[in-house]
């Protein structure tokens, strides 16, 4: 392999001897420190197989994503898919040299020798445009949804295809222009790419047999992805109640509160757990790749959310008249505990008709849904305060060009010996980005309803927020969402706006979620030692291709599959019902439609929650005091206040039980196993999490090509989920709801 290149010994050379070696354990135990430049990369296979593995993840993403359990296929099946099919093209494409119009648009190599590690890290480069951080798909596929399948709006394709692409190549532009800053310094490390640079050394490396126990990694992945393959037919298909084991609901069958707190569907999860690693990663990613400094903090805000806020809130305060609603739930409600009726509130241009919002009467919130929000304000400010107190120093040396070669560690060293990316190329696709988006604001003014003025505070707050938030990131494998904010921002400047309201979402966070998806990516270039150049074209055609693909697929479905998405017209037994989108929906109501400030405003029910953005801005304070007075106590600067706050985010549509059974499982592996077992960790933890996430992937698409989609449905006691009917009962006296006993 390229580890016995005289590159690579120089670089062990100098790591021996102490000179920028990597300062984060994780990585100087997982990533090799040895390169060969010579190594071929954008070969013929390499594109070949890269844009392939692109379009069919982008395509079984997009179609999974609007399904009751969202099932995301990550890169990691290309990643094992492609190995093979690389091998067999090395084995039969002839050593010929292909010339484009005779030579003048240049040459390349059908098969320059064997399939190699870099160019099966491009395929995957080109594999991750399908799997968009978080949800599988372009996060505007969502705005588009909500448009279309809950506004019943019209909106042209070319429009919806350009808020896709320019969404994306607008988060590639913020990317490139923060690559100092979060790719080349070691101690932004990215996690989770540690996964996936340890399935590509157990797939192109040889164990050293003699002094290593234990199978191969190699061994040791196939048995793991064999035995997650097999399972998952359980969770998947005969026995969904594993997917939200709820013991309580069986010993109290008859107890609304007894259901409240053991509910894992639809209560606060008490006593439930999940047996499903879909179930388990699919909201936080794989527990196995969290630092466990980042599990701990996440554990404290859940607890302390979960199991003192929310049921004091509830049972004892009746905070927002919580008792008229179900604990847990992602709906709208009114005043008398039924679902909320958007459509009696909305004219024809899709704006708020104040008149029939005065009579149909105000909207509420589950409780856990609104306290949910809160913390979101908190988050928000926690974030930026937090950063600029760990880290503004070290970014303002990294602005200035301080951080020289004495601070490169030995990865760095490696890549400084590639051509770089010039810093305009990035520029030029920000900027084609915006001028774009700001000529759609005003050709299609009508359908974006977000004026120029409004695209430009998007701009604006992404350029603010996405340094930050990648720092949170790149070191805890955690990213503080502030969807909340920028839609709350936007909401009193355009009341009653909903669709401008989505769009500003999209240009003023997803992009930012994009550019962190990016940044992610080209720190795995970054391990793996890939030329920039290479980096920057595989990410680009990736992004371009991945977007068409993915609103092709998406358009169709929406008008092919009768009733998508609306969960009282669909059948009971339906897959359709788009939960993910349902929760993008909700946000536009609240924000765009009804506006913050009838929610949070003075005279709104819920005005105090504003009140944690300034307890979010006050909290990172008395920690990083501390943390300078006793810096001795290593463990004081890794409290995080922005990770504690998420150990609340994302229900709904996460679960209690999902983000519980997460904590466990990254307990048990990135503390004790790391703690107690290194060297087995060391070899095996990464390459384990890529196992189970590719064989609970692989038959999940069996399932549903093979069975779900050809109408073999099962229906018994074991497929019915959590069994916890009460669960969703409201307990104010006179509130009726079908299906609930009246108090």
């Amino acid at each position: 392999m390229a580890a016995k290149a005289p590159v690579a010994a120089e670089e062990q050379a100098a790591a021996a001897e102490g000179k920028g070696s990597c300062p984060v354990e994780e990585v100087a135990l997982v990533v090799p420190e040895t390169d060969d430049p010579a190594t071929p990369v954008m070969t013929f296979r390499a594109w070949t197989l890269g844009l392939g593995s692109c379009v069919v993840l982008i395509f079984l993403n997009t179609f999974f994503t609007y399904r009751t359990q969202p099932l995301t296929i990550s890169g990691i099946l290309a990643q094992i898919l492609v190995l093979p099919a690389g091998r067999f093209m090395a084995a039969v494409l002839p050593d010929r040299e292909v010339r484009l119009l005779g030579g003048r648009l240049g040459s390349f190599n059908l098969n320059p020798g064997p399939f190699n590690v870099k160019e099966h890290v491009i395929i995957t480069i080109f594999a991750n445009c399908g799997v968009s951080y978080g949800g599988g798909d372009a996060y505007s596929i969502g705005a588009i949804t909500v448009m279309k399948a809950y506004y019943k709006q019209t909106i042209s394709f070319l429009c919806a295809l350009l808020i896709v692409l320019t969404t994306q190549i607008l988060g590639y532009g913020w990317a490139g222009m923060l690559r100092r800053y979060l790719v080349d310094p070691a101690e932004m490390w990215w996690p989770s790419n540690l996964a996936q640079v340890s399935l590509f050394r157990a797939l192109h490396e040889k164990d050293e047999g003699g002094k290593s126990r234990g199978p191969s990694r190699m061994r040791f992945f196939l048995i793991v992805f064999f035995a997650s393959f097999a399972y998952y037919a359980l969770p998947g298909y005969l026995l969904p109640i594993l997917t939200f084991f709820s013991w309580a609901c069986w010993a109290w069958p008859h107890s609304i509160t007894a259901q409240q707190v053991g509910s894992g569907y639809h209560g606060l999860g008490v006593g439930a757990f999940t047996l499903d690693w879909a179930g388990i990663s699919a909201y936080h990613g794989s527990p196995l790749v969290a630092p466990w400094a980042s599990i701990a903090n996440t554990a404290a805000g859940f607890v302390m959310f979960i199991y003192l806020i929310v049921p004091l809130c509830y049972w004892r305060f009746n905070t927002f008249d919580a008792r008229r609603f179900p604990i847990f739930s992602n709906q709208l409600f009114t005043a008398s505990g039924q679902k909320y009726d958007t459509t009696k509130v909305l004219t024809r241009d899709y704006d708020l008709n104040v008149a029939a919002y005065e009579s149909y009467g105000k909207l509420y919130l589950s409780p856990l849904f609104a306290i949910s929000i809160g913390s979101g304000f908190l988050r928000f400010t926690a974030t930026i305060v937090h950063v600029l107190l760990f880290h503004g120093g070290d970014m303002w040396r990294q602005s200035r060009s301080a951080m020289g070669s004495a601070k490169a560690d030995v990865h760095a060293r490696l890549m400084q010996r590639y051509k770089q990316v010039p810093q305009w190329w990035f520029l030029a696709l920000l900027l084609g980005s915006v001028v774009v988006s700001l000529l759609m604001s005003f050709v299609w003014r009508e359908q974006v309803q977000l004026p120029w003025w409004g695209m430009l505070f998007a701009f604006a707050l992404a350029f603010i927020v996405t340094l930050p938030i990648g720092v949170i990131q790149a070191t805890t494998n955690q990213q503080p969402g502030y969807d909340i904010i920028a839609q709350f921002m936007i909401g009193y400047a355009l009341p009653g706006k909903p669709i401008a309201n989505l769009l500003f979402k999209i240009y003023g966070r997803i992009s930012t979620v994009h550019a962190l998806s990016f940044l992610a990516d080209l720190k795995l270039g970054h391990y793996m030692k890939i030329p920039p150049r290479c980096m920057y074209t595989a990410q680009l055609v990736g992004t371009v291709v991945a977007g068409v693909v993915n609103l092709a697929v998406a358009w169709w479905m929406l008008d092919n599959i009768e009733n998508i998405c609306d969960v009282e017209a669909l059948h009971p037994d339906s897959p359709w019902t788009c939960p993910k989108y349902r929760v993008t929906f909700d946000a536009s109501v609240i924000w765009g439609l009804i506006g913050p400030e009838r929610l949070f405003g003075r005279h709104g029910l819920y005005r105090n929650l504003v009140w944690l953005f300034l307890v979010g801005a006050v909290l990172p304070v008395p920690v990083w005091l501390l943390s300078r007075a006793f810096p001795e106590k290593k463990w004081i600067a890794l409290i995080n206040v922005p990770v504690i706050s998420y150990g609340f985010a994302g229900m709904p549509p996460a679960t209690p039980t999902n983000i519980a059974t997460w904590l466990v499982t990254g307990t048990i592996f990135n503390y004790f196993v790391f703690r107690y077992r290194k060297g087995w960790w060391q070899k095996y933890n990464y390459v384990l999490s890529a196992a189970l996430d590719a064989g609970t992937a692989f038959m999940g698409v069996l399932i549903f090509f093979a069975l779900q989609n050809a109408g073999h449905e099962l229906k018994w006691w074991g497929t019915e989920v959590d069994h916890c009917p009460l669960a969703s009962c409201p307990t104010a006296p006179g509130i009726v709801v079908k299906g609930c006993p009246v108090f």
